[in-house]
């Protein structure tokens, strides 16, 4: 499998990865369960813990008392030169039912979330007038890293539809100054872009277990699989842990 073709790539099992992410999701069950944190990021009815950087983590992503942050994923970054030291790990959570509608969440994008599993390309926010989007807070990778033994709800990628964002983005943003791509407004741009990856790239389900992990390109598009009938999870939910460390250099997210 090409990374650089696909835009994505599984690990297998690993047990060094499996020995962090053991410690890792002692550390993520009462911080996903704390009122304080659920209070404002359990959202969609109450099935999804919003992925926020919670995990106390160092650069290279080892937790106080725990083990490093090992494997052939680690390694794959290192050798790509992608590796960039690391922010606080986000925990995702995945509950029965997901998504649900929500006062937070207009019909509309309830039926985006539901039908097309809210597929999106990270660093890319609604903060514009009239919610408009923006490149914010560009990530350098996705780093999924599985939990607990649950197969709800697994991520999902479009193959090769980093090629087309890339493209389109660039084309865009050619003329604008690195510095000014924040103030751009990218909005009818990713939506055509979005709709020819639905039209013409294989939507692939990536099923992890801990031990094993995966790697999303940045300008990828994907996205999270509804909660199926006959799904299970253990008690905390489908839990997985991400990193996305920002990239220094805005202009390095097309390179």
């Amino acid at each position: 499998m090409s990374f650089a073709a696909n835009g994505w790539v599984k690990f297998a099992h690993n047990a060094a990865t499996a020995k962090w992410a053991d410690h890792a999701r002692e550390r993520a069950i009462p911080l996903a369960q704390d009122p304080q944190y659920t209070k404002e990021w359990l959202r969609c009815g109450e099935t999804w813990f919003v992925g926020v950087n919670l995990l106390p983590n160092d650069g290279q992503g080892r937790l106080p008392d725990g083990p490093p942050l090992a494997g052939p994923a680690i390694a794959f970054l290192q050798r790509e030169g992608l590796w960039a030291p690391l922010d606080p790990a986000q925990v995702s959570v995945i509950y029965e039912g997901y998504p649900k509608p929500s006062d937070a969440e207009s019909p509309a994008a309830f039926r985006f979330r539901r039908d097309r599993d809210a597929a999106h390309v990270d660093g890319l926010k609604l903060a514009l007038p009239d919610k408009r989007r923006h490149v914010d807070e560009p990530h350098g990778f996705v780093l999924g890293l599985p939990l607990n033994e649950a197969r709800a709800s697994p991520m999902v990628v479009w193959e090769g539809s980093h090629h087309i964002m890339r493209d389109a983005f660039a084309r865009r943003l050619e003329p604008v100054p690195p510095e000014q791509w924040a103030t751009e407004d990218i909005t009818d741009t990713y939506q055509a872009a979005r709709k020819q990856c639905f039209e013409t790239c294989n939507r692939i389900e990536i099923n992890a277990l801990p031990g094993e992990a995966y790697v999303i390109h940045r300008l990828a598009l994907h996205g999270v699989v509804p909660w199926r009938d006959g799904n299970t999870a253990p008690p905390e939910g489908r839990m997985i842990a991400y990193f996305r460390p920002e990239l220094d250099d805005i202009a390095t997210w097309l390179a």
